[in-house]
């Protein structure tokens, strides 16, 4: 059941609540006149209402729709875990005062994860442009300028090597299978535990990797060898199970729903380590280190391989997000891109996302040399901007040269080097990595930084008019 926004004070609570009243942050306090949009409130309702058909008036009582927005602005703030968020809730008032949860018990951490699965990346893009139309209210987007760039963003993921992804392998495919045998007959299903051998194997493939002689890539062979081994072994009882499954042959006692949870883990990792497989034999006997499709971790599948040439990180675990800012830092759009497309192919769709946003193109756009082509300036002066700041890359004829050196060219340039908003998105509002599950969840958890960050963009600028009028 979803709770009333009304939340109605404790008695014993109200001395505590007037001196708890004088506790004020200035970062929160801006924000949270923010969060009392009706609309905002309105959206998160209308999530929490197809959990269920009639999750509106039945069953447990939720978290209420304005509890969870602040809750979910506060988490990405500050960057904390759901522990870190139950934790900080439980014994901070001011936080409480903010979330108002008050003198009330705040919920488990798993309740806490459970209601933000909920904010679909649909749902979380609506709340996104919700907050930019308060934004373009406040008068802090106008929408004349447009500066856009792209970004990697981490998945939840350790270092994706070939013998650490098939010792994951083994231990999921290992723990769906036990779980299966706990809940079938004594001894209709046997399962042999190889976490020591693929400890041990592990370890000699890690030493031998540390120097490449001779010898050395022949031991790393030899234990990848028997790595695989027992990768097959497992793989072929994994299919068996779920041939017996799908004849019938297999004898529940336990709990069925519990077998058939375990089920679906092996038809969903199955495919994925014997891909694995494959690309290991192809790596380590073929010598061919770009297989076309690599699986790059099992638990996060939609994970992908982005190289933007820096010097100390060559390789990037993540997905490529496309970043859209106009006046004072309000990001007007962002997208998570598929693959590791060339930034020229980026640009028109900012411009576009711009129009649908604004109703008009930008005055000025702008960006760093990666989107300049020459068929991008013209397509953006086409669609109605007057000034293009695009750096060209390479030597520069000399029309060119004068070009970039005028002055409304120059100040597009310092303009898209003003603010950066990309290590502020990163840094403090945690969008280095994304730890939410799943490629929907990778979306819904870029989206909350970004929302998080408009929220306090739209303060600052708030913040800044009021200092303007007392100074007049």
């Amino acid at each position: 059941m979803i709770p009333s926004t009304s939340h109605q004070a404790w008695l014993f609570y109200s001395p505590l609540a007037l001196q708890a009243a004088l506790l004020k942050d200035d970062l929160l306090e801006p924000v949270d006149q923010l969060l009392d949009d009706p609309a905002l409130v309105d959206l998160v309702r209308q999530c929490l209402a197809t959990r269920r058909p009639l999750s509106t008036r039945t069953g447990r009582e939720a978290i209420a729709p304005d509890r969870l927005l602040r809750c979910c602005v506060m988490k990405h703030l500050k960057g904390w875990s759901f522990r870190d968020l139950e934790r900080e809730l439980r014994s901070n008032l001011v936080y409480r005062r903010f979330t108002h949860f008050d003198a009330e018990a705040t919920p488990h951490f798993t309740t806490f994860s459970r209601s933000f699965a909920l904010l679909s990346p649909a749902i979380t893009a609506e709340i996104h442009q919700r907050v930019v139309a308060l934004a373009c209210e406040q008068g802090a987007a106008r929408g004349d300028k447009l500066r856009t760039d792209t970004t990697v963003v981490e998945s939840n993921v350790h270092y994706p090597t070939d013998s650490s992804l098939l010792g994951d392998g083994i231990r999921v495919l290992s723990r769906s299978l036990q779980g299966i045998a706990a809940e079938c007959k004594n001894g209709a299903l046997e399962v042999v535990d190889h976490g020591r051998a693929v400890k041990h194997r592990l370890l000699e493939i890690s030493r031998a990797a540390k120097c490449l002689t001779e010898v050395n890539q022949q031991r790393m062979q030899h234990s990848y060898q028997k790595l695989l081994g027992l990768t097959r072994s497992v793989v072929r009882q994994a299919s068996e199970v779920l041939q017996r499954w799908g004849k019938g042959g297999l004898k529940v006692v336990g709990k069925r729903l519990r077998v058939e949870t375990q089920i679906g883990q092996l038809r969903h990792f199955l495919p994925l380590v014997e891909k694995v497989m494959t690309q290991t034999q192809q790596r380590v006997w073929g010598g061919d280190r770009h297989v076309e499709g690599k699986v790059l971790s099992l638990f996060e599948a939609h994970t992908e391989v982005i190289r933007k040439g820096k010097a100390h990180k060559p390789n990037e675990f993540g997905r490529l997000v496309r970043i859209d800012e106009v006046e004072n830092g309000i990001v007007s759009g962002y997208q998570v891109l598929a693959g590791n497309p060339d930034d020229t192919t980026a640009w028109m769709p900012a411009l576009q996302q711009h129009q649908a946003r604004f109703g008009r193109a930008p005055e000025m756009a702008t960006g760093d040399r990666g989107f300049f082509s020459a068929q991008n300036e013209r397509e953006a002066q086409a669609l109605g901007v007057k000034k293009v700041a695009l750096p060209e890359r390479g030597r520069l004829s000399a029309q060119r040269a004068q070009q970039q050196k005028q002055r409304w060219f120059r100040r597009g340039l310092r303009w898209r080097a003003g603010e950066a908003t990309i290590s502020t998105l990163k840094h403090p509002f945690s969008m280095w990595r994304a730890t939410y599950k799943g490629e929907p969840g990778f979306q819904r958890y870029v989206g909350w930084c970004v929302i998080t960050k408009n929220l306090f963009s739209i303060a600052r600028y708030q913040a800044r008019r009021r200092d303007r009028g007392q100074v007049g």
